[in-house]
């Protein structure tokens, strides 16, 4: 069973058709989470390692693009009726992290939420659905885009280069380091979101917020 999976993937990673597929579940993912995309990018670095195909930059290249403007449909569709009406669904706590982190770290969320289980769609759609500048968002979601297509290929390149005799083992590798990433970003993020709360609990009733800074460094009116 196990060489018949392998085969049939052999034939499928060996295909020129792959960067079609890669690209395609790169772009769809981004507005349609349940694509695995990140697996498909796992799977090539996995296989790259082990037998020498397909090639890597292109790899990387592919899904990189693929997530850039499948970030954009997302954009996109949060500027129109539907993200509104995504925001009022189960996802509304996962929105309303992303409004408040677009708005108090800007750009800067868009790379970071790509790493956090369904971050990247709810900060896609809800930079579109504020009205976030399109020029700053295409520049920090080029950043996201490339530093995850080669992420994802490290990951799959680790893998495959540690079982480089069977490449199934290199997947299973491949996907617990993936898992444990994002295990170590939500602590940390669980981390800091407690000593925030515990911050503001223990802020006197009395004593006034400060004031944000604008980018010139003047406190706001």
């Amino acid at each position: 069973m196990s060489h018949a999976i392998l085969d049939f993937l052999h034939q499928a990673i060996a295909s020129p058709w792959l960067y079609v597929a890669i690209f395609a579940v790169a772009l769809v993912d981004a507005f349609f989470p349940a694509v695995p995309s990140e697996t498909a990018v796992i799977t090539a670095g996995v296989f790259a390692a082990a037998t020498g195909t397909p090639d890597i930059p292109l790899v990387i290249a592919v899904s990189a693009v693929g997530a850039f403007l499948g970030d954009h449909v997302s954009y996109l569709l949060g500027r129109s009726s539907i993200g509104r009406l995504r925001r009022r669904g189960r996802a509304q706590a996962v929105f309303d992290w992303a409004d408040r982190a677009l708005r108090e770290r800007g750009g800067l969320v868009l790379v970071i939420a790509r790493y956090i289980p369904g971050g990247r769609t709810a900060t896609t759609i809800t930079a579109g659905a504020v009205s976030y500048s399109l020029r700053r968002f295409a520049f920090f979601d080029a950043i996201a885009a490339i530093s995850w297509g080669c992420y994802a290929v490290a990951i799959g390149y680790v893998g495959g280069a540690a079982f480089e005799n069977d490449p199934i083992k290199g997947l299973l590798l491949g996907f617990a380091i993936a898992i444990a990433v994002t295990i170590v970003v939500e602590a940390v993020r669980y981390v800091r979101r407690r000593r925030r709360t515990r911050r503001d609990a223990a802020r006197p009733a009395d004593e006034p917020e400060q004031q944000p800074e604008l980018a010139t460094g003047v406190a706001a009116e």
